[in-house]
């Protein structure tokens, strides 16, 4: 039996995992891959506090890791198929085993949606981003483009052009579906430039991205663009498939909490990306495993367990 299981390893798990395991809390981390989700992918980070130093993402995880091993959280690499959040006691069935737990922490995340483009996968940190937040300030003098028309498309054209020269921002529509303010302030902006009715159907470069191909989807028409970056902003994805019916989630399959990450089952949280938030970020990730963990010691301290 343990105090609190955590679905997932990336930031919001990790970070959960450690204020578990220095609560005194017996702790489990199941992680069906790798350790530090999203963050281990990330080839640099330099916007997480503590590093005057730009740190790679995977050395941030390792990190990570390492300090919730450190407190004493048990972290296991299983595929978790089924839960049960129903009774008081959880239950948690993965690949190979069933486990129990008092309290049951899911950070699940998110994935950034794809284009599906040949190259995209292997120039991701290379190139091609999924978030301008977290690495715009690598593209200071170089030109970018952002693919998308949403909300948070603009906001990083907005972003990029702080840094870069010329920002592309590509949309397969004519007119743009972010809030009329955000689009005000994109077509003000002289470094933006919309590429409307397109779409990017290939990339180009041998070690990095040098250039992208696009096609006019109203004339057929196909042009290169010479960037040294593209920032997809097309949506993510929440892994919310394992808590489907389960658990309260929105209409596009974010878990929704309240500001203690409480989900709508009791002793159930949720924390990282996989949570309705406004900010997908390292920090609100850890910020989010935090509280978790907290709220999720407080449960336990005042429920009666006694079977």
């Amino acid at each position: 039996m343990y105090d609190m299981i955590i679905i997932g390893g990336g930031a919001a798990g990790l970070t959960a995992g450690i204020y578990g395991g220095r609560s005194g809390l017996k702790t489990l981390i199941i992680e069906k891959m790798f350790a530090g989700g999203q963050a281990a992918t990330t080839y640099e980070v330099d916007n997480y506090p503590g590093f005057d130093e730009t740190v790679t993402g995977p050395d941030l995880a390792m990190k990570m890791e390492a300090q919730a091993k450190k407190f004493g959280a048990e972290i296991i690499t299983e595929d978790v198929i089924d839960i049960n959040v129903d009774s008081k006691i959880k239950i948690v069935k993965t690949s190979r085993n069933t486990y129990l737990s008092k309290t049951l922490i899911l950070a699940l995340g998110a994935n950034p949606r794809e284009l599906g483009l040949d190259k995209e996968r292997k120039f991701r940190g290379a190139g091609v981003s999924y978030c301008a937040t977290c690495d715009g300030a690598f593209y200071r003098d170089r030109v970018a483009a952002v693919v998308g028309g949403g909300d948070t498309a603009v906001e990083d054209a907005l972003f990029l052009s702080r840094f870069s020269p010329k920002v592309y921002l590509i949309h397969r529509r004519d007119q743009l579906r972010a809030a009329k303010v955000l689009r005000d302030v994109a077509f003000a902006n002289d470094k933006i430039e919309f590429v409307w009715d397109s779409v990017v159907e290939a990339i180009e470069g041998e070690e990095n991205v040098e250039g992208i191909k696009i096609k006019n989807v109203k004339t057929g028409v196909s042009k290169e663009l010479k960037v040294d970056g593209m920032f997809v902003a097309v949506g993510v994805v929440p892994n919310s498939d394992l808590i489907k019916g389960k658990i309260e989630t929105t209409d596009r399959g974010y878990i929704v909490t309240d500001a203690n990450m409480l989900t709508n089952k009791p002793g159930v949280y949720a924390a990282g990306d996989v949570r309705d938030k406004i900010l997908r970020q390292v920090i609100t990730a850890a910020a989010d495993g935090a509280i978790a963990a907290f709220a999720a010691e407080r449960y336990i301290t005042e429920t009666d367990f006694n079977m």
